[in-house]
């Protein structure tokens, strides 16, 4: 919900200004929430609302969500333009690419996530766009008893060029979950397929570098009950895909979103989480390497 809170302020902002336009994301927001969005578009309340509330438990979050989710856009933008015949988003909650992204109409995407979240995600794209779009399919999945193979497969997943979205997943799953989710990604689409993942740095778990606010972060999540068990080490990430089939394209932190996206828009001082990433990598051919140009 705080990931959606911070698309619906960002997409908000003067269209100079931001980064992206997500009209769903408001669709998506509890009542309270709704609330506290509608007052911060007020000229003399808004500067006032208290997101730093918020923002204490989260260090960086708003800044580092929003750039991530452009930086995610862009992947898929080039994805589409280029042909990309299948979308899929795993762990979807409350992402509204599929309905958003021009373009995409014309694939087939997958949105892959627990039943219940669904269910309350169709509720809310019926509320903003009125009905649910044809190209969308809805792929429900407990990994307590299915694994991501049949859930697709059931689904109608077809081993086409395609690209995977794997945004805010990695953090939450055990090192044998990642390994088989990539060997999955490597093994099931054609070569040249994409997929885009967030991750933590990896000494941000194990305490071997010092990151601001990530004790704060880790307490926070904790506490939801949903505690990160994973993260990489950047420099070994390349050989860790290229063991599983992948090939990595870009590998991007809080430097490159700074300098890509925030400060050409004057936006360069907010604040940013050190310790979140993002990589693109693509599916090599059989017995090679996957062209990273």
């Amino acid at each position: 919900m705080a990931t959606t809170l911070w698309r619906a302020r960002e997409s908000a902002r003067p269209a100079a200004s931001r980064l992206f336009a997500d009209e769903l994301a408001p669709s998506f927001l509890d009542r309270r929430l709704r609330w506290a969005l509608q007052l911060s578009r007020l000229p003399l309340i808004g500067p006032i609302v208290p997101w730093s509330l918020i923002d204490g438990h989260w260090r960086g979050s708003r800044g580092t969500v929003v750039a991530r989710t452009r930086y995610i856009d862009d992947a898929l933008a080039a994805a589409l333009r280029s042909g990309v015949e299948q979308v899929v988003i795993l762990g979807a909650g409350f992402d509204s690419r599929a309905y958003r992204m021009p373009g995409i109409d014309r694939t087939r995407v997958f949105e892959v996530d627990l039943p219940a979240i669904q269910t309350e995600k169709k509720a809310a794209v019926v509320r903003g766009l009125g009905a649910l779009p044809a190209h969308v399919v809805f792929a429900p999945i407990d990994f307590r008893t299915d694994t991501l193979a049949r859930a697709l497969a059931a689904a109608g997943f077809r081993p086409i060029r395609t690209f995977f979205v794997c945004e805010g997943v990695t953090h939450y799953l055990s090192a044998a979950d990642v390994d088989t989710l990539f060997r999955y990604v490597a093994g099931s689409a054609t070569a040249g397929s994409e997929m885009v993942f967030t991750y933590i740095h990896r000494a941000m778990l194990d305490g071997s570098a010092a990151f601001a606010g990530a004790g704060k972060t880790l307490a926070t999540v904790r506490r939801s009950g949903e505690p990160y068990t994973f993260g990489f080490e950047p420099a070994e990430l390349p050989g860790y895909l290229a063991a599983r089939g992948l090939t990595l394209i870009d590998d991007v932190g809080a430097g490159a979103y700074r300098a890509r996206y925030l400060e050409p828009l004057g936006r360069g001082r907010e604040p940013l989480s050190e310790f979140q990433r993002a990589a693109l990598v693509r599916v090599a051919p059989p017995g090679g390497l996957a062209d990273s140009s």
